[in-house]
């Protein structure tokens, strides 16, 4: 087959791959600017590569024109989470869109591989926009821990480098670390909120650090250098504190002195 025939056939769902890793990152931006806890840690996508594509092809018996439709992980995007409470979550917020329409859906937490391979697998339908107009088309949503995405990686790299014919003890050693992994991610369940409060605190800090450089930043064109100084001086005092509280209450009396200074321009210039 052509390389420009592979292009045109492959070119939507780079597409479709682009677009959707943007929307889920900006998932992620939206919880972060709210001060919450976002579901959803990392994303990465990719499109088949076409020795892929041709070898599941012909594994799979599938024939050049049911492509589209017979294969349904051309597109696949790959959204890790912390915590495996986070993959219903994300599920859910997936099945809500309007933009994106679940074909199925496949359980591998609860439906274990024999391998020993654990993820949530999402199968959607995503419209793009080309040349030639609308087309609507497949992607491939895996939804995993960190931990459990640590295991899938090595145990691709070993599918690879035996060719699907893995020795037994290669294949037992790695059900002990899918045991271990299991026990790994429970663990980590067990101080979710822990861990989740400590985030989102982070998260909140890193929000009012940057209202209040922005409003010190403001502040420069309409104040004194020396005022400015000394609202300077007095955050960086704050800001060693460590204390959320104290960075809370210093945000809102540079609010009302901001708030101060927009209301006498507003004054000079009537």
């Amino acid at each position: 087959m052509e390389i420009q025939l592979w292009r045109s056939i492959l070119c939507p769902y780079e597409l479709a791959v682009k677009e959707l890793t943007v929307k889920f990152k900006h998932i992620i931006e939206e919880y972060h600017e709210n001060d919450r806890y976002s579901p959803i840690e990392q994303v990465s996508g990719r499109v088949k590569s076409v020795s892929s594509i041709l070898e599941k092809m012909q594994r799979k018996d599938i024939p050049i024109e049911q492509l589209e439709t017979e294969m349904e992980d051309l597109a696949g995007v790959r959204i890790i989470c912390q915590f495996e409470e986070d993959i219903d979550t994300v599920a859910a917020i997936i099945r809500k869109r309007t933009d994106m329409e679940v074909k199925s859906e496949k359980n591998y937490l609860t439906h274990i591989k024999q391998s020993g391979y654990r993820s949530y697998h999402m199968i959607l339908y995503y419209t793009v926009e080309t040349i030639h107009g609308p087309k609507r088309l497949q992607v491939e949503i895996q939804i995993r821990t960190m931990a459990m995405n640590f295991w899938a990686t090595i145990e691709h790299s070993l599918q690879y480098k035996y060719k699907g014919d893995m020795p037994p003890h290669v294949a037992e050693r790695l059900s002990k670390a899918s045991d271990a992994i299991i026990s790994l991610d429970h663990e980590m369940s067990s101080v979710r909120n822990e861990i989740m409060d400590a985030q989102n605190s982070s998260q909140m800090q890193s929000n009012l650090v940057k209202d209040i450089l922005n409003n010190i930043e403001n502040l420069y064109r309409v104040s004194s250098e020396r005022e400015v100084s000394k609202i300077q001086d007095e955050f960086l005092r704050v800001f060693k504190t460590k204390d959320l509280r104290q960075l809370e209450r210093f945000h809102r009396q540079l609010d009302i002195i901001a708030e101060g200074y927009r209301a006498q321009a507003v004054h000079h210039s009537i």
